[in-house]
């Protein structure tokens, strides 16, 4: 079924490789997922994109620099600009990213720093705006003529970034895993998500699991684009 990971060569720590029997039961599993969340819903599509991308795109889901940016707009000609450029541009040795949002709001007002595009300084109160989650899919939308709501699954490898967690194939640094997002109208997310609950429960009990085996467990801390989360 599994066998170390370059084996041969002496081995590769939390790495596996899996035969010919591991294989097909790793494929029944990844089917099952796929026939149940896309081909038996409707208005639910299947992508799959590359691990390797524009770094814009790493640029824009926050992994670059910070989940959210430190924004704020010119009055005058309605551009808008990141404060803490604004105040590197300004001075190198000013160190903007270790400022606060209010520090940096006062920095600009007291140097009088002027607006890149057209001279003026009259700009609105920093906020954080976030460039982690929200999504665009318009491939998906015109190709499918999808409408709300509608969902997006994918198959694909995923890394962890952590030196060796071990465990067996519980917790490896490559693994692959099944993404699924329904995207909805504004004020249906908890009933979507009450629905997926139940619904991703049947799929487990659905492949043998007894359900006495199967608990939600709510996260009491939620990130800050959560309204909900369990495990």
């Amino acid at each position: 079924f599994i066998f170390a990971g370059s084996e041969i060569y002496g081995g590769l720590a939390n790495t596996w490789d899996y035969g010919p029997l591991g294989t097909r039961l790793k494929n029944n599993v990844k089917d099952a997922w796929r026939k149940r969340f896309i081909q038996e819903r409707r208005n639910s599509y299947e992508v799959d994109a590359d691990i390797l991308m524009n770094p814009r795109v790493w640029e824009a889901s926050g992994h670059v620099a910070s989940f959210s940016d430190p924004l704020l707009d010119c009055k005058e000609c309605k551009m808008r600009f990141r404060a803490d450029n604004l105040i590197d541009d300004f001075d190198p040795e000013a160190h903007a990213d270790g400022m606060t949002k209010e520090q940096m709001f006062d920095y600009i007002k007291a140097h009088h720093i002027p607006c890149p595009n057209c001279g003026k300084h009259n700009f609105t109160d920093i906020r954080e705006f976030n460039l982690m989650f929200q999504t665009y899919y318009p491939n998906v939308l015109r190709s499918m003529r999808a409408k709300l709501p509608f969902s997006i699954g994918q198959i694909g490898k995923a890394f962890r970034n952590e030196i060796t967690p071990g465990n067996f194939t519980f917790r490896t640094i490559e693994f692959e895993q099944m993404e699924f997002q329904t995207f909805c109208k504004p004020g249906e997310d908890l009933a979507f998500y009450d629905y997926f609950k139940q619904y991703g429960k049947q799929f487990f009990m659905d492949l043998g699991l007894p359900e006495e085996n199967l608990r939600f467990h709510d996260h009491e801390k939620l990130a800050h684009y959560a309204n909900a989360a369990c495990d």
